[in-house]
């Protein structure tokens, strides 16, 4: 069941072959400030996912703020999620032209539509 005023975000993006094994580690042990800003944020029931025929990491989360611009201007302005982002960037390969990184104006994962959810009964 969704949290009542959820935004369900999914963003896809390319991680370097010669990165994966660096990728998962990183992410088995996320910096513990990262996290925080990420909850400061409203970011919740967030994952990333790896499939890889195609390279592509899918990551979903669901927003559950009442400014989705602001709370992630704060998450980009956060130090710890900047060195985060230092580190991660460089793995991955963005889809969007002329990006230049995580925490710009133009985005570094692309935003993907949904197109189908089923949520069930609620109880």
């Amino acid at each position: 069941m969704s949290i009542p005023h959820t935004k369900r975000i999914c963003q896809i993006i390319k991680l370097k072959p010669e990165a994966v094994d660096a990728y998962k580690a990183i992410h088995a042990a996320v910096w513990p400030g990262v996290l925080a800003a990420l909850e400061r944020a409203h970011i919740v029931d967030y994952s990333i996912n790896y499939y890889p025929p195609l390279q592509l990491l899918i990551a979903t989360m669901k927003y559950t703020g009442v400014d989705y611009e602001a709370d992630m201007k704060l998450v980009a302005e956060d130090p710890e999620t900047q060195k985060w982002w230092a580190v991660t960037d460089g793995m991955q390969e963005s889809f969007v032209e002329g990006a230049q990184g995580s925490g710009t104006d133009m985005p570094w994962w692309t935003e993907v539509e949904e197109v189908f959810r089923f949520e069930g009964k609620s109880q």
